[in-house]
């Protein structure tokens, strides 16, 4: 018998052992040597660091088993991840937006390029869901993440007026805002909450508009963060796709779709804007 025939018959012989064998004798003229076999070690897609890392975080274990065992491209299962996914974008949305931004402007401690008028906006869009939840009684949990981004966009508004010099202006500002969200939720009336609520999409599209036509008048983007950009482009495209599936083709969903195009439109400026910067200091040199 050949020496890779003899090596082929003695794994076998292993394989089809009832438990797992520790070890077979020699092979063909090959010195003695203990060939081991832990076969109850081998790495299975049961078992691997991959299923452990997706199953329960980002899908149920029928769907890794159609995805990456059968390799079949299951819809409802993909549609799943995507949620998922969609989910975290959102997520991410809602708590970090804005403290690149933040972290910005006190980092280079200047609020050059920013429209103080676009972030009022901003803070009266974030200002409506709290506005709404509270005097509905919405338990504190289910909206607690909008009062983080709500103190986080109050503060880049202080430390706009800050930097020009205005700080007396931004704490009578802040203090005024206070006032009017707790006069709003303890006594507004049920139609203007939801007419504040449902103008929600619409302040952030035109908060956007003006920083865009800021941007532009003014040649640069200042301290316009990208990185808070890119996190607000995310989370209205997850909320459009999100939209979309719930009621198809409505006008919130367009809403979302426009936000996401003027979100990347402050990218592009931002990246278009620093590479005419770059491209005239290296002229200046």
């Amino acid at each position: 018998m050949k020496r890779t025939d003899h090596f082929l018959l003695i794994l076998a012989s292993q394989l089809t052992c009832g438990a797992p064998c520790k070890y077979v004798g020699s092979v063909g003229p090959l010195p003695l040597f203990q060939l081991v076999i832990p076969v109850h070690s081998w790495p299975t897609m049961d078992t691997s660091p991959l299923k452990n890392l997706l199953v329960g975080r980002l899908m149920p274990e029928k769907c890794y088993e159609e995805l990456f065992v059968r390799l079949h491209l299951h819809a409802p299962c993909l549609k799943f991840v995507l949620n998922k996914i969609v989910g975290f974008w959102i997520i991410l949305d809602t708590f970090l937006a804005q403290f690149p931004q933040l972290l910005k402007l006190l980092w280079r401690g200047s609020a050059e390029g920013l429209s103080l008028t676009a972030f009022l906006l901003q803070l009266y869009a974030l200002s409506c869901p709290v506005v709404y939840a509270a005097a509905n009684n919405f338990p504190f949990f289910a909206w607690a993440e909008r009062l983080f981004t709500l103190a986080q966009t109050a503060t880049i508004i202080f430390l706009i007026l800050y930097y020009r010099g205005e700080t007396l202006k931004g704490m009578l500002l802040l203090l005024s805002f206070g006032g009017v969200i707790l006069l709003l939720v303890s006594f507004a009336a049920a139609a203007v909450v939801r007419v504040m609520y449902a103008s929600t999409p619409a302040a952030f599209i035109l908060s956007k508009v003006v920083q865009t036509v800021t941007n532009h008048q003014k040649g640069h983007t200042g301290q316009l963060s990208s990185l808070s950009a890119l996190l607000s482009c995310a989370g209205a495209l997850g909320a459009a796709v999100v939209s979309a599936q719930e009621s198809g083709g409505s006008l919130t969903t367009l809403c979302h779709i426009l936000s996401t195009c003027l979100s990347f439109v402050l990218m592009s400026q931002i990246a278009c804007y620093k590479r005419s910067a770059g491209s005239a200091a290296k002229k200046m040199d």
